[in-house]
C-alpha cells in the first residue's frame, strides 16, 4: 500500500528534512515565517491506555508524549464525574422533554475576538446545560459516571474521541474528549467546535450532537456513533474506492461545506478523509469544527489552521504575505486531494518525508490529476480537475460546483452505500483473520 501523507502518519509525522534546492529552501523559510509551526493535529500527539477504576469500569487515561528525551510522561486521569453544579441532579431522574428534539442552546455568536475573557464568556454561555443529553428521543440530566469507556476511536484537532456507552440506555456514543488549558488558542478551538456541532445538529450531512459535558478541566462533547471515518475506510480496504461512492461523499460534503457558509459563515479548514465518516446505514458526513473559521466579507484572515498534506497553494503561500485572505475554494481544493486519494488508494504527493516537502510539492508542482489509465468517468475526471485548479480565483465555488455534472448525477443516482460499505468491511476483515 502506498505511504499516508506525512501529517497523517501515526507518529506525529515523519522527521528530518530532505535536502533542497535553493529554491525551496526559501520557500521553507517563507513558509515558517508566514505560518509558524505545522500542524499536526491529525497524528495522535499523544498515546492512550486503560486504567481500571474502583468500580472495575475502565476509565480512559491519557499518557502525554514528553516534549524531549529528558522529559518523562505526563499522565492525566480523565475524570469521573463533574462538580458542575449542573449535574447535581440525580441519574434516575425522569425526562425533561420526550417527542421531537432540539438542544435547548441558543446559538453562539461567533466572533474573530482573541481575548481570553471572551472565551470564558463563551464557556459560561454553554455551561448551563452541561450533562444534557438526547437519548432515545429523551432530554435527559446525565452525570459522567452513566458512560463507560469501551476503546479509543481516533484524534480530533484538539482532543482525542472515545467510544463509550451510555450506561441506563445501553446506548453507544462516540465522545470527544478536549482539555482546557491556559492557551486561549486551545480553548477557543473547544469553544469552534462545540458552536458549530450545536447550530448544525439537524442538518443531515454533519455529525449530530447529543450534548456535551464541561467541567473546569475538560469539555466532553457527545455525538451520534459513526462505523467509520474514510481514511480508516481506505486503510481497512487497501483498495480504491468505487466512483458511486465518490459521488455520494462529494455530495454530502459539498452540500455540508456550503450549509456551513451560507448559513453560519464559516470555512471548515481541515477537509481530509478522517473527517469525513460513514455509518452503517449509508450516511456520510463530515466532522471536526475545532479550527473552523468565521469568514469576514467572505474571506478567511488566519493561516496556521489545518493539514499540510490537503491545505491549498494559496494557503501556503499566498500572493500578499501581508494579507493571507482566502476564502471557501481552500475547503474545494482539499476535497480534490481527498477524492484522488480515496479513488486511487494513493495519497497524490506520496514520498515526502515533512511537511516542508509537502507543501514544498503543493507550491512548485502541477496540480495533480486522477491516473490516465484508471477507469473514471469523464464527469468525474472533470470536477476533480475544477476542484484543483491552481489559482484559486479561477476555481469554482460551490454553487458552480453544484451545478457540475458529476454532482448532480451523484445527487440524483440511487446507490447502496449501505451495502457497499458492509461487503468492503466484511471482505477485508474475512482477510485479516485469515
Amino acid at each position: 500500500m502506498p505511504p499516508p501523507p506525512p501529517s497523517s502518519s501515526s507518529d506525529g509525522g515523519y522527521l528530518g528534512i530532505p535536502a533542497m534546492s535553493s529554491r525551496l529552501k526559501l520557500l521553507e523559510e517563507k513558509i515558517l515565517r508566514q505560518i509558524g509551526p505545522f500542524d499536526t493535529t491529525t497524528s495522535p500527539s499523544s498515546s492512550s491506555t486503560t486504567t481500571p477504576t474502583a468500580s472495575g469500569t475502565a476509565t480512559p487515561t491519557i499518557i502525554n508524549r514528553p516534549t524531549s528525551r529528558n522529559n518523562s510522561p505526563q499522565i492525566r486521569q480523565l475524570p469521573t464525574s463533574l462538580n458542575s453544579p449542573s449535574t447535581s441532579r440525580a441519574s434516575s431522574a425522569p425526562p425533561i422533554r420526550k417527542g421531537v428534539f432540539h438542544l435547548p442552546l441558543s446559538p453562539l455568536q461567533t466572533t474573530p475576538n482573541n481575548t481570553s475573557e471572551y472565551t470564558q464568556a463563551k464557556y459560561q454561555e454553554v455551561l448551563k446545560n452541561s450533562g444534557l443529553l438526547h437519548i432515545n428521543g429523551e432530554l435527559r440530566r446525565t452525570d459522567l459516571k452513566e458512560l463507560s469507556n469501551i476503546s479509543i476511536l481516533g484524534y480530533g484537532s484538539c482532543g482525542h474521541v472515545y467510544k463509550m456507552e451510555h450506561i441506563p440506555s445501553k446506548t453507544e456514543l462516540a465522545v470527544k474528549i478536549m482539555h482546557r488549558t491556559t492557551s486561549d488558542e486551545e480553548n477557543k478551538r473547544i469553544i469552534m467546535d462545540l458552536d458549530v456541532i450545536i447550530k448544525s445538529y439537524n442538518f443531515p450531512y454533519i455529525v449530530r450532537c447529543i450534548g456535551y459535558f464541561i467541567n473546569s478541566t475538560d469539555v466532553w462533547i457527545c455525538m451520534e456513533l459513526m462505523a467509520s471515518c474514510f481514511d480508516k475506510l481506505l486503510k481497512l480496504i487497501q483498495q480504491p474506492m468505487p466512483e458511486l461512492v465518490l459521488g455520494k461523499l462529494t455530495f454530502a460534503t459539498v452540500t455540508a461545506l456550503n450549509y456551513l457558509k451560507d448559513t453560519h459563515g464559516i470555512i471548515h479548514r481541515d477537509v481530509k478523509p478522517s473527517n469525513i465518516l460513514i455509518d452503517e446505514y449509508g450516511a456520510i458526513k463530515l466532522c471536526d469544527f475545532g479550527i473552523s473559521g468565521v469568514l469576514i466579507e467572505s474571506m478567511a484572515k488566519s493561516r496556521n489552521a489545518g493539514c499540510a498534506a490537503y491545505m491549498s497553494p494559496e494557503r501556503i503561500e499566498p500572493l500578499d504575505p501581508s494579507r493571507p485572505d482566502y476564502d471557501i475554494r481552500a475547503d474545494i481544493w482539499s476535497l480534490g486531494i481527498t477524492l484522488i486519494e480515496l479513488a486511487t488508494n494513493a495519497y497524490p504527493y506520496s514520498n515526502c518525508r515533512s511537511d516542508f516537502d509537502v507543501m514544498s510539492r503543493i507550491v512548485t508542482e502541477d496540480s495533480p490529476k486522477l491516473p490516465a489509465h484508471l477507469t473514471f468517468s469523464a464527469n468525474f475526471r472533470s470536477f476533480v480537475d475544477m476542484c484543483l485548479i491552481k489559482k484559486y480565483k479561477e476555481r469554482p465555488k460551490y454553487g458552480e460546483l453544484m451545478l457540475q455534472p458529476f454532482f448532480v448525477q451523484s445527487r440524483d443516482q440511487p446507490f447502496d452505500v449501505a451495502g457497499w460499505y458492509r461487503d468492503v468491511t466484511s471482505a477485508a476483515n474475512d482477510k485479516q483473520r485469515r
